[in-house]
């Protein structure tokens, strides 16, 4: 999981392709607003990976 603060597209673009580019895949994200305002405040990024064979 990924959490960013900064919630734009940039942020958002940075945070996916570092993650992926480790091997990570990308599952969902899910947006936290606050009450009667449209934009999102924060933003988690969820990932998953195959895990690694032992001794690697």
């Amino acid at each position: 999981m990924v959490e960013l603060a900064d919630v734009c597209d940039r942020s958002i673009a940075e945070a996916l392709n570092a993650a992926t580019g480790d091997g990570w895949r990308f599952e969902s994200v899910h947006f936290v607003t606050q009450p009667g305002n449209r934009r999102p405040t924060m933003a988690f990024l969820f990932f998953t990976r195959d895990a690694l064979p032992e001794g690697a």
